[in-house]
């Protein structure tokens, strides 16, 4: 982001370029389509020679505002934004992949995305799943088939941290696509561009937006994967800076094709919210590992999971790698008590799907989120029926541990 610090970038980016009659934010643009004086103008901007707008499906000036702001927090050269963060994972690997290619996913996993990609395996690509906690496990199933690895930075609920430098080396030696979603840390405590990522996925709904009041989601492009030598970039994509082949393909056979369209209200939304991700997350991570710490110390507490632990199998990797380890835990309950009383017994922390809010979220994994996934696939992935994820907010830390400590009592 230049010589500015993260935040002062953030909320000046828009001012970089001009804006109606001296807002401090861009403004919110309705317009479903753009009209030109010149019919000329308008077919030279369908045909990406001229910068501009064409219908909303493929952007407005609200969305490009956010967009802009992603690409400087991720350190990228550009972005497309999303109606939400599965709309970026989808319309990325169906316009980058085709039937036959192979697909190497770390096997912990959200478990939507997991759906997504058994449901790509059905569609005729090939799908592994891998533990990513080892770059060695990840080469085991390469194949000349393989177009592109996706790992997250840290796993949503059990925290398994990837190895996110010796695949991006492992990356770059094959020529493969990587992808890292790193909605987990957000750009503001790992940059996956220093871990060699071609393409980087935010959901911009939880961490970035903050607020729990807009759906979105992005992907990022490095600038360092080379797509003049990838196959599978349309005839009408290469032209101009093969650098952003890649970005332009899935705005177009992606963003476009797909309709995930992030609406220009719920742009300005996560835009704005994005202003304090420093701020939110400091605070965050700070309230995490102080519950963390606390509740690993407590005897109705069986196992708590949580990068920022010395008990943590990737802790020295997540301190390497992070400016913090998140403001996402989950912990299991000693036998014999009951998960949803425990939860019901809570009264600051709501019980809620979310994470990334400014609130403090809980959940019951195995009976929520994971429950499609099955009990064999759960048990093979560590997810006890007492599990429960924690996304840790901007509350007053004491407040927070008095009401786990009540609800435990």
């Amino acid at each position: 982001m230049g010589t500015r610090g993260f935040t002062t970038a953030i909320l000046h980016s828009d001012r970089s370029r001009p804006i109606e009659h001296g807002a401090l934010h861009k403004p919110i643009h309705t317009s479903v389509a753009y009209g030109y004086a010149d019919a000329r103008d308008l077919a030279r901007v369908f045909q990406g020679e001229l910068a501009g707008y064409t219908y909303a499906r493929q952007g407005t000036p609200t969305t490009s505002a956010l967009e802009d702001k992603v690409t400087a927090m991720e350190q990228g050269i550009a972005t497309v934004a999303f109606g939400a963060g599965m709309g970026a994972i989808a319309s990325t690997v169906l316009a980058l992949l085709r039937a036959g290619d192979h697909l190497v996913s770390s096997s912990y996993l959200f478990g939507n995305t997991d759906s997504l990609f058994n449901t790509f395996d059905q569609l005729g690509l090939v799908v592994s799943f891998v533990d990513a906690t080892d770059a060695a496990n990840i080469e085991a199933v390469l194949k000349p088939e393989t177009r592109m690895v996706f790992v997250e930075t840290i796993a949503n609920p059990r925290t398994q941290v990837a190895d996110l430098a010796a695949i991006g080396e492992l990356c770059k030696a094959r020529g493969i696509i990587y992808v890292v979603d790193n909605t987990m840390t957000s750009p503001c405590l790992f940059l996956p561009k220093r871990a060699g990522a071609s393409l980087v996925i935010n959901s911009l709904t939880k961490c970035i937006g903050g607020h729990g009041n807009a759906l979105g989601g992005a992907v990022t492009d490095t600038g360092l994967y080379d797509w003049s030598t990838y196959p599978h970039i349309h005839e009408n994509y290469r032209k101009g800076d093969a650098a952003k082949w890649g970005i332009w393909q899935i705005r177009k056979k992606g963003l476009r094709d797909m309709g995930a369209a992030l609406a220009a209200d719920a742009a300005h939304h996560l835009a704005v919210g994005a202003e304090t991700l420093a701020l939110r997350m400091e605070r965050s991570c700070a309230n995490a590992l102080k519950l963390a710490t606390y509740l690993e110390a407590h005897p109705r507490v069986a196992r708590v999971y949580y990068p920022g632990l010395q008990s943590h199998p990737q802790h020295e990797r997540a301190r390497a790698l992070f400016r913090g380890a998140g403001g996402l835990f989950s912990f299991e309950l000693a036998e014999g008590i009951d998960c949803f009383d425990f939860l019901n017994r809570l009264e600051i922390v709501v019980s809620s799907s979310n994470l990334g809010d400014n609130r403090t979220l809980a959940i019951p994994v195995a009976h929520t989120i994971y429950f499609e996934m099955g009990a064999e696939r759960r048990a093979s992935m560590g997810f006890g029926d007492s599990l429960i994820r924690i996304s840790t907010g901007i509350e007053d830390a004491e407040d927070l541990v008095a009401d786990f400590r009540q609800a435990l009592g």
